[in-house]
């Protein structure tokens, strides 16, 4: 609608689906034109840094496939994906102690279109997903879009909370609610940067054996560990009850745009046909190309040369904060892209940002992380992509604004409309540098 005229500007807005209500810009994406600007040292977005991939080994795979299989390559394919890409997933699950059949892997575009199947199986509109609290923007942004009710799940540095999960799961029963199921991003989770403990990842499946519920697993990080592996996945443990996603994305590259879904045998039938009903197929080009590159190429030396580049990282960005913002918490991720920060009370994230971009240096607000509102007192930094010597950089000028803030804050009060966040369960407690 025009703002105070009553006319909307769509012509078609009393045609839309109730639905669409819940389609919106996430926080993180409108980050993006800004953040890309030369000129801007961007620690926002979780990019992964496929400048360290071999281009020329991926080119040799290209002009395998177009010279063997060129015709096939550019048809339709299988819904479910192809079986000789299908056995390369099989061979990295194995890595973290999952084993599965060929038949039990649905290829997706991307584990973002698994997240939107599974949720257009089981939503229903007023369902309720649980979720750790903060949680993924993206699979947020996917529940809200088929009318689900986020509630988030309260975590620490081990990972999300047995207990308040048990709490919340018999709250939402008492009230009526249907939930649908539990979502964990269990390793390196993004936004905080925590992996969910072994012992932590037991008494949530028993929980939710308990109470009937599903778990969806959403694992695109879990072999980017930096010393040691993460727990053995959730899905190692049971195979009835838990749904697992994985992505190349991040440890090949986003551009090929190829994810999975492993789901009991019922689920999975019906994740082909309804992503079937969606694209046809998953693109027969980009599995083809991916499927090369496994057979020819050390794939592990590969991942290697990824946790490499991304500890190295993490330590100059945890360098960077010890150097210019001592007094600020944080959480040390073990792996993956991003660190976790609480603000000094009083200051808001989100009311910073135009002063930080304005400083040249561009974060990701905690409020696009939460579904209740919460996160004004945290901030997201991605330390996957900037050069090392950009990330130093990007952390002086963000200690500039922060104190430019502070001052502001002493001189006419503070403006954040969530202090003590970390008291009512909206974040991890820091694991301080």
């Amino acid at each position: 609608m025009a703002p105070g005229s009553g006319i909307s500007l769509d012509p078609w807005f009393d045609n839309y689906a109730d639905r669409a209500s819940g389609l919106s810009a996430s926080e993180v994406r409108a980050l993006f034109a800004v953040a890309s600007r030369p000129e801007v040292v961007s620690l926002a977005g979780g990019m992964p840094f496929v400048a360290a991939l071999p281009v020329d080994k991926v080119q040799q795979s290209l002009a395998r496939v177009m010279e063997n299989s060129g015709h096939a390559a550019l048809q339709y394919g299988s819904g479910q994906g192809l079986p000789a890409l299908r056995e390369h997933i099989i061979d990295v699950m194995a890595l973290e102690g999952i084993r599965a059949g060929v038949d039990d892997v649905v290829v997706t575009t991307g584990s973002q279109q698994a997240l939107d199947l599974v949720s257009k199986l089981f939503i229903n509109p007023g369902d309720v997903i649980l979720a750790e609290s903060p949680s993924y923007v993206g699979a947020m942004g996917v529940f809200s879009s088929y009318q689900a009710s986020v509630e988030h799940v309260a975590m620490d540095d081990e990972g999300m909370i047995p207990h308040a999960l048990e709490e919340r799961i018999t709250f939402l029963r008492a009230a009526g609610k249907t939930i649908k199921f539990v979502y964990l991003i269990p390793n390196f989770q993004n936004p905080a940067g925590v992996t969910l403990s072994a012992s932590r990842r037991l008494e949530i499946l028993d929980i939710a054996h308990h109470h009937g519920v599903l778990i969806v697993e959403d694992n695109p990080y879990g072999l980017l560990w930096f010393d040691q592996p993460p727990p053995a996945a959730i899905r190692s443990v049971d195979d009835a009850g838990v749904i697992y996603l994985g992505s190349f994305s991040k440890t090949f590259a986003p551009g090929f745009r190829v994810g999975w879904v492993v789901a009991p045998h019922g689920i999975r039938e019906k994740l082909v046909l309804a992503s079937e009903a969606a694209i046809l197929s998953p693109s027969s080009f980009s599995q083809m190309v991916l499927s090369d590159y496994f057979e020819h190429q050390d794939w592990r030396a590969q991942i290697d040369t990824f946790r490499a580049l991304y500890r190295e990282r993490r330590d100059t960005m945890a360098d960077a904060l010890k150097a210019h913002l001592p007094a600020i918490s944080h959480t040390m991720p073990t792996g993956g892209f991003y660190l976790w920060l609480s603000l000094p009370e009083g200051l808001d994230s989100k009311e910073m940002l135009p002063r930080a971009i304005t400083e040249l240096v561009a974060y990701t607000p905690g409020t696009a992380f939460f579904a209740n509102g919460h996160g004004r007192s945290n901030i997201r930094l991605a330390f996957c992509y900037p050069e090392p010597a950009f990330i130093t950089e990007g952390v002086r000028r963000l200690s500039r604004v922060i104190a430019e803030e502070l001052e502001l804050a002493a001189t006419f009060g503070p403006r954040s409309t969530d202090v003590a966040a970390s008291s009512r369960g909206d974040g991890p407690p820091p694991d301080v540098a």
